[in-house]
């Protein structure tokens, strides 16, 4: 399995997204600030920023939950404008600092559901006749394979929010916008949901939104520091943790290894 690396894999040829001056502002207040930022396939994106740097505004931005001005490409089709569910079906998923699933289906179910969101009611009444195989795949790249007859409701927490990854994934989701994705697991769920996110991040575009910083060094191949709305730093976690202006905005005098 090709691993991600920086810059990406596959370049500006495979599926990218594209972001040019982007701005979000709520009642005279600047959210977002004249982003610009070049996803590409392949690359692992870690987001990182102090509170209220205007990262999860940035991806509601993106994929429709607020309105902005700029530009949002996916491979080069414009996105701002679009209604929520119009750009998820053009292959951009995101998950929640929260899971969002149902919680007395079980895994398989849920994923069923998750492929059939393009199906008509009257086809989502019809029962399938086997498991399909992008659901298959979807439970073996999540780990959740021995768990597929599992009300989602008893899973562990980081369970949950593989499960809710499945469900962007049997979607065919090539863009995925994972808000905080380990909050509130233990270190070996970090570790496996790190894991994941190589496995799914080879063959797509990644960006994750963290406050974690041992999960952003262990796992990220590039990250972008936001602070004020603005992108104050872009680039390898080596690079970003040597930033003075990062040391100065995003942690006061302490550096980058020392923070928690």
């Amino acid at each position: 399995m090709t691993e991600p690396a920086f810059g990406g894999n596959a370049g500006m040829s495979s599926q990218y997204l594209e972001i040019r001056d982007l701005r979000v502002q709520f009642d005279g207040f600047t959210a977002v600030d004249g982003v610009d930022l070049t996803l590409l396939q392949g690359d692992l994106r870690f987001l990182i920023g102090p509170n209220g740097a205007g990262k999860t505004t940035l991806v509601d931005a993106i994929t429709g939950l607020v309105p902005a001005t700029g530009s949002v490409t996916k491979s080069g089709v414009e996105l701002l404008g679009k209604k929520t569910h119009r750009i998820a079906r053009m292959g951009v998923g995101r998950t929640f600092q929260t899971a969002s699933v149902f919680e007395d289906l079980t895994v398989l179910q849920n994923l069923d559901i998750a492929a059939g969101a393009e199906r008509s009611p009257w086809q989502l009444l019809r029962r399938r006749r086997g498991v399909l195989p992008q659901i298959e795949e979807a439970l073996d790249t999540t780990g959740l394979g021995a768990h597929r007859d599992t009300p989602a409701g008893i899973l562990a927490h980081g369970q949950k929010q593989w499960l809710e990854i499945g469900m962007l994934l049997v979607q065919n989701a090539d863009v995925l916008l994972l808000d905080e994705p380990v909050a509130g697991m233990s270190h070996d769920e970090r570790e496996e949901t790190g894991q994941l996110l190589r496995r799914i991040g080879a063959e797509r575009t990644v960006v994750v939104v963290e406050h974690d910083m041992d999960f952003m060094r262990a796992f990220a191949t590039s990250v972008t520091v936001l602070a004020r709305g603005k992108v104050i730093a872009d680039g390898t976690v080596e690079e970003v943790q040597n930033d003075p202006q990062v040391q100065q905005v995003y942690l006061g005098t302490a550096t980058l290894e020392e923070a928690n």
